[in-house]
């Protein structure tokens, strides 16, 4: 039996920084999924007001004060634009992600889909938005 000589060349390593930057396809991705901590961030702010809700009405008073500051205003602008921006972005690969969707037996277009959703998102915060204002009165 002959001895197999060893492969003296280093096997080929894919780089993992940056790779995605070449397809705009995965830098969209990125933004997308980088827009989640602004999400998150606004869900931390509500966590606190529900925290301080339960410290007493000082405390609750307090943290109203502090969403009325300008600097808090401004990050609120920030926070809304990154997550519409998040939220448009979710709704235009909804269809990329379902399975395909039959109606009438025929196949619905990706337009149609991102469509309902946002249809169905505003029509939802509608009927909130005057539940709310029918509560407050």
């Amino acid at each position: 039996m002959r001895a197999v000589a060893p492969n003296r060349r280093r096997p080929y390593v894919r780089s993992m920084v940056g790779w995605w930057r070449k397809n705009p396809y995965f830098v969209e991705y990125m933004i997308h999924e980088g827009s989640a901590f602004f999400v998150a961030a606004y869900a931390l702010i509500l966590m606190v007001g529900l925290l301080r809700l339960t410290q007493g009405e000082a405390a609750w008073n307090g943290w109203l004060t502090a969403l009325r500051s300008p600097l808090s205003i401004a990050g609120h602008l920030i926070l809304l634009v990154a997550m519409l921006y998040h939220a448009w972005t979710w709704f235009t690969i909804m269809p990329i992600t379902l399975p395909p969707i039959f109606v009438a037996g025929k196949r619905l277009s990706a337009t149609a889909i991102t469509a309902g959703g946002l249809a169905a998102t505003l029509l939802t915060s509608v009927l909130l938005l005057l539940l709310v204002w029918r509560l407050g009165t």
